[in-house]
């Protein structure tokens, strides 16, 4: 390229300079308070050997988003970001930065650990290109401050058109290996200078952004490395667009001794694709046997919509329809098109191939995460400020009021604010968080910093839930989510010990329930939800077993609620009434709070209008399941490396 190394790296350094506040309709602004963050930090143990730093052999549990953008990806910056990768660690770690559209953010809480996941398609290109967009030729800020509605609406509309018909591409010429390579030097240089083992971790990565045949149909995953030995320049769906090609990558990488997982983000946006086992001719393509370990994880939580369940896979969970934003504009929502979609089905699939085939390839744990294109990790309802700036950085792109018929046409009144990854980690350094990644010890939640913990085992007694060493018993006799159960060969039914804790700034809890899965003589799948722990004293219904709501204190009209209602913490210990030990079966967690105000709620109040439906909802965390297969564990390669001995 003309100019040389020098240029490139110059013009990816030039900072852009926005307005302190700007919008088109009063625009959110979000807290600064340097509020400590809530996480768990029992008492350290024995030193680590490789590192030097404490480590817990109980584990700590950190809170991380390994799914943020800054300008080097070509959607964000066409969308009016310009933010790169040191943004992303100053804003994880506290300080204010600056948004798209013009505003100072800052997190309310510090994170753990964080990862940029610039799209590695034409990484960095449209930072560098002469483009003529909305964009370029004027500041979103100032767009949005002097501009008409219709002067936003067509702006909105250009961008939106540009994306759809070019994707990734966006007019440019083709792939520039030597500016993606700079552009993943600048990636790598903001994790080196960011990352302090034992306080903060950055973690290597970016997203492979392939899509089945056109945009909007996502077999995106983000690909994430354990330590800094990583390639010269990232793997894109340009260099192979099929998951397979994405898979072999990883074995080429793990075989010359790199660290790598890829999480799989937005099945509920594959159109069935995502969790598809069959290939042509009945060959079970996407079902290598390895699977289960390269893609340990799925993100279930986030902007985009949840990934859990859906009503029409879900139709007896009363909480299947929490952020179902599957709709891609223009396409009709079925139950072909979510089969295959969403990741207790795929958990379903995963041990009905099992009991059949003899492995199973959708073994995988929870994370969440923001997915934020602006190098932040919006995932407070009250201080929401999206995900694309051009998209949904103020409160009336979000509603739709800021321009001509944004609410029908934009899909981001559908999304929600983000979610975030919990790991129970011995240490928070990129070691010990890959490996409680790879080994699934995670949960997801919808964005509160709720407390999750699951341990299942064969005896596991009822007053563990008492105990003041009552999580080292469970650990000691039984295996955390995550994990596979061992069988046993005997009559007994395993056991499990729950225990959650509401978010200290957040609402309190109205439930904790245990989702199983399991098969039946035939091989078919089902699944059900226990309610094993509640706040009050509300008694299920005798005839139909099912829970009375907790009720609401939410006031839509002024956006607030109280915690009048729910309980600051719940436990729970449970039994399998129904176990078969000849049947494969796997039990996850989920913790629900007391009903709250949406984000559309805050805007509605902020901008005087009647708020979007729903204007509440229900904040989650969902654990990584636990499996039991009447096999002995497999010793094969689908078998993570990280899972020790007393995991297996």
């Amino acid at each position: 390229m003309a100019g040389g190394d020098t240029a490139i790296r110059v013009l990816f350094a030039t900072a852009v300079v926005t307005l302190p506040l700007v919008g088109c309709e009063p625009l959110p602004d979000p807290s600064l308070d340097p509020t400590p963050a809530a996480t768990v930090r029992p008492t350290a143990g024995p030193a680590s050997p490789e590192i030097g730093i404490q480590a817990n052999p109980l584990r700590n549990l950190y809170w991380g988003d390994l799914h943020i953008h800054t300008s080097l990806s070509s959607d964000a910056f066409t969308m009016g970001v310009r933010a790169l990768p040191q943004d992303v660690y100053r804003f994880a770690q506290g300080e204010p930065i600056a948004h798209g559209a013009g505003y100072a953010i800052a997190i309310r809480r510090p994170l753990d650990f964080a990862a940029v996941t610039d799209h590695a398609e034409y990484l960095g290109q449209a930072r560098l290109a002469d483009l003529d967009i909305p964009t370029t030729r004027q500041p979103l800020g100032e767009l949005l401050r002097d501009g008409s509605r219709l002067a936003v609406t067509r702006a909105w509309a250009e961008t939106m058109a540009l994306i759809k018909e070019n994707g990734f591409r966006l007019t440019l010429p083709g792939p520039d290996h030597e500016i993606n390579r700079q552009a993943w030097m600048l990636t790598r240089e903001a994790a080196e200078a960011h990352n302090q083992p034992g306080a903060f971790t950055t973690l290597l990565a970016w997203e492979w952004s392939a899509d089945a045949g056109d945009v909007g149909t996502h077999l995106h995953r983000n690909v994430v490395y354990g330590d800094d030995r990583v390639p010269d320049r990232p793997f894109s769906a340009l260099d192979g667009a099929k998951p397979g090609d994405l898979w072999r990558f990883l074995r080429a990488e793990r075989a010359s001794g790199r660290k790598v997982l890829a999480i799989p983000h937005n099945p509920n946006l594959s159109q069935g694709l995502m969790y598809q086992l069959a290939g042509e001719a009945g060959r079970y393509e996407g079902a290598p046997k390895d699977r289960s370990s390269l893609e340990p994880l799925s993100e279930i939580l986030q902007v985009k919509g949840s990934s859990e369940t859906h009503p029409l896979l879900s139709g007896l969970d009363e909480f299947a329809d929490f952020e179902i934003a599957d709709a891609v504009p223009g396409r009709a929502v079925t139950l072909e098109t979510v089969t295959g979609s969403y990741a207790r089905d795929a958990l379903r699939r995963g041990i009905s191939f099992s009991h059949r085939e003899g492995f199973n390839p959708l073994q995988f744990g929870f994370i969440g995460a923001s997915d934020s294109h602006n190098a932040s990790s919006p995932t407070d309802e009250d201080s929401y400020t999206g995900k694309l700036p051009m998209m949904d950085g103020s409160a009336g792109l979000r509603t739709g009021r800021a321009g001509v018929g944004l609410s029908y046409l934009s899909p981001a009144p559908k999304w929600g604010s983000g979610g975030l990854a919990g790991v129970w980690a011995t240490a928070n350094t990129r070691e010990a968080i890959f490996e409680a990644l790879q080994s699934r010890e995670t949960y997801a939640t919808s964005g509160p910093r709720i407390s999750l913990r699951m341990f299942g085992g064969w005896g596991l007694p009822p007053d563990l839930l008492d105990a003041v060493d009552g999580v080292a018993q469970a650990d000691a006799g039984g295996v955390p989510m995550g994990s596979q159960l061992p069988p046993r060969g005997d009559a007994n039914k395993p056991t499990f010990v729950v225990y959650a804790a509401r978010d200290p700034l957040g609402a309190n809890l109205d439930r904790l329930q245990i989702i199983k899965g399991w098969v039946d003589e035939t091989g078919r799948s089902h699944e059900r939800v226990f309610d094993i722990a509640w706040s009050g004293d509300r008694l299920p219904d005798a005839s139909t077993g099912r829970l009375p709501p907790v009720g609401s204190t939410v006031d839509v009209a002024e956006a607030d609620y109280r915690n009048t209602i729910g309980r600051p913490d719940l436990a729970g210990w449970w039994q399998d009434p129904e176990f078969r030990p000849d049947r494969p079966a796997f039990y996850y967690a989920r913790v629900l709070e007391i009903p709250t105000p949406r984000w559309s709620t805050y805007d509605a109040k902020l901008l005087g209008i009647k708020p979007l439906q729903p204007a509440t909802l229900q904040e989650r965390a969902i654990g990584s399941a636990i499996w039991y297969d009447p096999r002995e564990a497999s010793s094969d390669s689908a078998v993570p490396a990280a899972i020790t001995d007393r995991e297996r």
